[in-house]
């Protein structure tokens, strides 16, 4: 009897996969709303983003991964925040679409690689929590993000075509409403499919009634033609396109532009002997387009340093590309292969409307890396496996700026048209134990990343480390060495699991903000933390389930709590499911933040205030009218809680926010939002 993997199932907001045999009628179980994920396998999570969730389905990458313990986010208004794991921020966390990277272009990561993905567009979600996997490209100490899109398969002969269609409604308070279609046709050699989404929403009032400036609109579309000549080969082109604006109350400007374009071509060939199983390969192109200004979206203020309209453009274009094997021996698998990305950075500005489109563009920043991985799995016995992998990464950086500062602060720049680049070695091992006594695993691994400097800590700060002229030449490769431990349990009524983390840092990229000054230097730091969770059915048709997460960091340079750390989250769930309805309530609480170091953060915020603790409840529900039709539909912060998350930017005095006396912004009010799912 063969059996396939065919979904995962919601239970208690735990996704479990749920296993049927080929030819036998799928079960359909009750619809449930996403509240939290739990790890599928060890420090490893994996969900469709499609299935609705709370709070709101998420508007960008950034909103979708808040509900996976131990991330946060950078917030500045409604969408577009940046993502934050175990209070570890930028490449420190690697996020790809599709094995690409999207990179941002905004000095000030206004378009995180998050702002550019849709999260229902894709099929499969995959975090990799810490230093523990090395075939995704260089960095990643926090961990991994892969969004996903899987080839389309259809039974038909190729004499006849099969067709499939999603589609979905949300609307909600705020005037929230969005849209999305995934429709595809083939046969057994080959498909089409096309995927597009268009989100908005206005500004959103929060527990005190107040508006927040907050409104975006945005839109993806996105086509791929497959090849299937048989079912160990896979040929795939993608293409998409999309744009969109944002509004911040954080910000001295607006996104008026978030413009995308990709390209990717991939192949997969498998079975291609005893030993050597798969080859896959793959080449893609993103290019970002991004717009700031203080005149689309508001109205631009008379005094102080944005008087008058003004915007500046930015662009990146990457260029990437890998090649990876698959090798089995009785006991042995062995993943091995190679990787490559550039990318070029250019920028434009002016004062006054639309201006800058009369300027040429001026590169500031070219950067490459090349890379060579391997992962090796070793089953010991039937219940223990060694996982480990190692990593050589060549990373280089050109600083192609002639002048440094703006206005009448224009200075030559001693690093124009210098080149640096490192050598910079990775590599993690992993030990796995499948418990006797228990439906259990245990785990243990240490892992060592080197990262080199990114665009924004080498091009964004003013100074660099020791009073320089900027950061370029000074700022010096990162490198963490962790260790990450934990426990799954899983039994017929109860999940349960734990992780924990002990790191240590070198050279830790900090950035020091003095006025209008950002200064980037390197400190030692120190950080621990970790997530659990667990859920249990107290009778067939109730279930709780409880997640928790914590992140502590220390700057052991200057003694000195590490900034920009999230404090702790809990959330509490209770889930009544029966036959095809379900009802659930969520209570989110948040502990306050009292470890701070002022001035201090990260290119995007930096800690400004201590920050009070918070309970926001929630409410939701799902019906599946039949199997093409499925409805949900929730009430985020039932009570109106007016509160703000301790990772958020002042509020900008362009919208009204106090200079003198920083505030943070605070979250929507209560909310409401519904949505429909329609399957063909």
């Amino acid at each position: 009897m063969s059996v396939r993997l065919t979904s995962f199932a919601a239970v208690c907001g735990t996704l479990v996969p749920v296993l049927v045999s080929a030819g036998e009628p799928i079960s359909e179980l009750s619809p449930v709303v996403i509240t939290a994920l739990a790890p599928t396998s060890p420090l490893t999570i994996t969900t469709d983003p499609k299935d609705p969730r709370q709070p709101v389905p998420a508007s960008d990458g950034a909103d979708y991964l808040k509900t996976i313990p131990g991330f946060s986010a950078i917030r500045a208004g409604g969408s577009n925040g940046d993502p934050v794991l175990r209070g570890m921020f930028g490449s420190r966390l690697n996020i790809l679409t599709n094995g690409g990277n999207m990179i941002g272009a905004c000095p000030n990561r206004m378009d995180a690689p998050t702002a550019y993905i849709s999260p229902e567009t894709f099929d499969r979600l995959t975090v990799i929590k810490g230093p523990q996997s090395v075939q995704w490209g260089p960095g990643a100490s926090a961990g991994t993000v892969l969004f996903e899109r899987e080839p389309e398969q259809f039974s038909q002969p190729s004499s006849e075509l099969g067709t499939r269609l999603n589609a979905s409604l949300l609307t909600g308070s705020n005037g929230r409403f969005d849209k999305l279609v995934d429709t595809a046709v083939g046969n057994r050699e080959g498909y089409a499919r096309f995927v597009g989404n268009q989100s908005q929403a206005d500004d959103y009032r929060d527990g005190d009634n107040h508006r927040v400036p907050s409104r975006w609109d945005k839109w993806n579309g996105d086509a791929a033609l497959g090849w299937t000549p048989d079912a160990d080969t896979l040929v795939e082109l993608t293409a998409g396109k999309g744009n969109g604006d944002a509004r911040y109350a954080g910000r001295g400007m607006d996104g008026a532009q978030f413009k995308r374009e990709s390209l990717g071509l991939r192949f997969e060939k498998s079975g291609l002997g005893e030993v050597f199983d798969k080859l896959e390969g793959q080449v893609y192109y993103n290019y970002a387009d991004h717009v700031m200004d203080n005149y689309s979206l508001r109205t631009p203020s008379t005094t102080g340093m944005m008087a008058g309209p003004m915007a500046s453009a930015v662009e990146r274009r990457t260029l990437g590309t890998r090649l990876k094997g698959t090798w089995h021996w009785n006991d042995l698998q062995l993943l091995a292969g190679v990787d490559a990305q550039t990318s070029q950075h250019r920028a434009r500005s002016a004062m006054g409307v639309d201006t800058y489109k009369e300027l040429p563009w001026d590169k500031d920043a070219e950067l490459r890396n090349y890379g060579l991985f391997g992962e090796l799995t070793w089953s010991l016995d039937d219940n223990d496996r060694l996982v480990s992998g190692a990593r050589l990464d060549r990373a280089s950086a050109r600083d192609s700026r002639q002048t440094l500062g703006s206005g009448m602060s224009v200075v030559p720049n001693p690093t124009a048209d210098q080149q640096r680049q490192a050598s910079l070695p990775s590599g993690f091992v992993r030990w796995e134990h499948d418990l006797a006594s228990l439906p259990a695993t245990a785990y243990a691994g240490v892992g060592h990343v080197q990262r080199f400097p990114d665009y924004w800590e080498l091009f964004s700060p003013t100074r660099g480390p020791s009073g320089s002229a900027n950061a370029f030449a000074g700022l010096k490769p990162e490198k963490t060495t962790q260790l990450d431990v934990g426990l799954q349990y899983r039994h017929a009524d109860l999940d349960a699991w734990a992780s924990g983390y002990l790191g240590q840092v070198e050279n830790f990229m900090l950035f020091d903000y003095q006025g209008n000054d950002t200064q980037a230097r390197n400190v030692d730091a120190r950080i621990w933390g970790g997530e659990l969770g667990a859920a249990y059915n107290l009778t067939p048709r109730w279930k709780v389930d409880a997640t928790l997460a914590y992140a502590w960091g220390e700057n052991t340079t200057d003694h000195r709590p590490l900034p920009q750390m999230p404090p702790l989250d809990t959330r509490l769930g209770l889930t009544y499911a029966r036959d095809n309805w379900s009802a659930a309530a969520l209570w989110r609480l948040v502990a306050a933040q009292r470890r701070i170091d002022a001035d201090a953060g990260n290119v995007v915020g930096k800690d400004y205030r201590q920050s009070p603790g918070f309970g926001v409840f929630s409410l939701n529900a799902a019906y599946r009218v039949n199997s093409h039709l499925k409805l949900s539909s929730g009430i985020d912060n039932l009570f109106g809680k007016a509160y703000a998350e301790h990772l958020n930017l002042a509020g900008n005095a362009g919208f009204g926010y106090p200079a003198s006396d920083p505030q943070a912004v605070n979250e929507p009010g209560r909310t409401l939002w519904s949505k429909v799912e329609f399957s063909f």
